[in-house]
């Protein structure tokens, strides 16, 4: 692709307006066939997510990985082991590739992120043993290690971040809950600090999930709107609002927060900004926009990961501009409308975070049960053959 098919290129311009476009997609055949390659060389990919759900599909839904569970399978590995090896192995390579545009940047963007299991959500010890073990065995100072943003990860989040461990915080739905997250990553600055150790490569980025939230508020609002009386102007004037609101609130409360003297002490030793990534990009709803998670968000110093197919769709009709300052009061007065019609955020965003967790949890769980399976499948042909 020439230079003037680049800049031509929607998702090369949100580059221009300080966003990074991470892909929310990995799998073993992207990296032979040039896929991630051309994805970094054409659009701009600048980092790479990934989750239980994504390496469910990847491992269990192709023969890429066939031959590696075969030999580890042969050497006597566990399912668990087989898993931890393969997507190890993956990000380590996906690390590798970034690693140049990582050094380039000095360490703004070039990161790939693997989460530890969704089993230890709501363990705090197992969170920070598996992290630190992941964070050892991947050894690339280019990645993160997801850590979801329930109450118990929020002490997790601190303590690895003061060990200076990388972390991705998934997970996150409300208002309140971001800014604990936020708070605790300076947290864990401020051990390092005061152990009179570097920050200047401590990274950290907070994951606010967005189509999820109008997904399950939108119905809610829909039934308050057919139900009629007071509430069902209000309600229908809601529709479609309340995840993008909640990110432009989120976003408003980033830059307080890290413009604080507390974080600015922090930056005099070289700390950067845990930066808000939008995640859940994905449009659920067919009568939205397929780009409108990307449309409305886009501002400075803010990433967006996004599916294989928002991607292409963003590539082929995307209108890039910086709209996420744009209409905050609005943004911010449909949050405060909400309990106005009898609809508590606060609730149905922890509705959410439990939810999250379980959807990874099922995934992990039946990915673990097709390693079991195949395992033993190949065990006994080995012995057979």
């Amino acid at each position: 692709m020439d230079a003037g098919s680049l800049n031509e290129n929607p998702l090369v311009r949100l580059g221009a307006l300080g966003q990074s476009v991470w892909i929310d997609y990995i799998h073993r055949g992207m990296f032979g066939s040039g896929e991630l390659r051309r994805l970094i060389d054409e659009d701009g990919i600048r980092g790479v997510t990934s989750n239980p759900s994504i390496f469910e599909k990847a491992i269990a839904g192709t023969h890429e990985y066939d031959e590696d569970i075969k030999v580890m399978a042969s050497r006597g590995k566990s399912a668990g082991e087989i898993y931890d090896a393969l997507t190890v192995k993956d990000v380590q390579m996906v690390a590798d590739l970034f690693r140049g545009l990582y050094d380039r940047l000095q360490g703004k963007d070039g990161f790939v992120s693997l989460e530890v299991s969704p089993l230890l959500a709501h363990d705090t010890g197992g969170t920070v043993s598996e992290a630190r073990r992941l964070w050892k065995s991947i050894d690339r100072p280019n990645a993160f290690i997801k850590v979801p943003a329930t109450r118990e990860g929020l002490s997790a989040i601190s303590q690895l971040i003061g060990e200076g461990i990388n972390v991705n915080v998934t997970l996150i739905f409300g208002l309140p809950r971001y800014r604990e997250v936020a708070e605790a990553y300076i947290d864990g600055l401020e051990v390092i600090a005061g152990k009179k150790k570097p920050l200047d490569r401590v990274a950290s980025v907070a994951s606010f999930f967005l189509s999820r939230i109008d997904a399950l508020v939108d119905p809610i609002l829909e039934e308050k709107a057919r139900a009629g009386g007071p509430e069902a102007a209000r309600a229908s004037g809601l529709h479609g609002q309340i995840a993008c609101a909640s990110a432009m609130a989120a976003y408003r409360m980033y830059k307080n927060i890290f413009a604080s003297q507390r974080f600015r002490k922090l930056v005099e030793k070289g700390a950067r900004r845990q930066r808000l990534l939008w995640a859940s990009t994905g449009t659920k709803d067919p009568a939205y926009s397929d780009v409108k998670y990307i449309e409305s968000l886009i501002g400075p110093e803010t990433i967006n990961t996004v599916p294989l197919e928002t991607l292409n769709a963003y590539r082929d009709h995307g209108d890039p501009s910086s709209r996420l300052e744009e209409g905050v009061e609005k943004a911010n007065a449909a949050i405060e409308l909400l309990p106005l019609v009898g609809i508590d955020l606060a609730k149905l965003t922890q509705e959410l975070e439990d939810d999250g967790v379980a959807k990874f949890t099922a995934a992990f769980t039946r990915l673990m049960d097709i390693l079991i399976e195949r395992r033993a499948k190949d065990i006994k042909e080995a012995v057979n053959f």
